[in-house]
């Protein structure tokens, strides 16, 4: 009987641990309290004390400054921000990275094109970037000029929300371009 094999767990990746409260190892800190402006440059049990009284944690917002700047607010609703901005700004940039095809044929039928260039205006109207091409096989590298046109025709009839981001080139047996969605429009 065969033995099978255990992988690993893999180990959690821990985020930088924010100094919070009793966890502050600096003997001095400036104070900053949310709405109030600075209190100023106290010893760490002094600012402790200012936030207990308040009924808030004391946070430490730079700990490379000298002394480190601490602030009087609640912890967890700062966590949950920190959080919130972390997922949005990942989501950003995995929405940034998509890239959508349409392929082309030196031949294609007008119906066949606006299909195609209905799904690329909605890939760009959703943020995505959009690489069109079109192959030329066998003996259709000897139209490569109705290619072009093919291409150009995109580019023109996308213009309004788009724009070039890589103009028209051969490679190999493909004529490729790429739009990016213009931001302005």
């Amino acid at each position: 009987m065969a033995r099978r094999r255990r992988s690993r767990p893999q180990p959690r990746r821990r985020e930088p641990q924010t100094p919070v409260n009793d966890s502050i190892d600096a003997p001095q800190v400036r104070v900053v309290v949310e709405g109030e402006g600075q209190l100023g440059v106290m010893p760490t049990s002094q600012a402790l004390d200012a936030a207990s009284q308040r009924g808030l944690d004391l946070v430490v917002i730079s700990p490379n400054a000298d002394p480190p700047v601490a602030k009087i607010m609640d912890f967890g609703k700062y966590r949950y921000e920190q959080q919130k901005k972390a997922k949005e700004q990942r989501k950003k940039q995995a929405k940034q990275g998509e890239l959508k095809e349409v392929r082309f044929r030196p031949r294609t039928d007008d119906h066949d094109y606006e299909f195609k260039t209905k799904h690329a205006r909605e890939f760009l109207e959703e943020g995505h970037k959009v690489k069109a091409w079109v192959q030329f096989r066998g003996r259709d590298i000897i139209y490569k000029d109705q290619g072009r046109d093919i291409l150009d025709r995109f580019v023109e009839d996308l213009s309004d929300i788009s724009k070039v981001d890589q103009a028209p080139t051969m490679e190999g047996r493909r004529m490729t371009m790429m739009l990016a969605p213009d931001k302005k429009k």
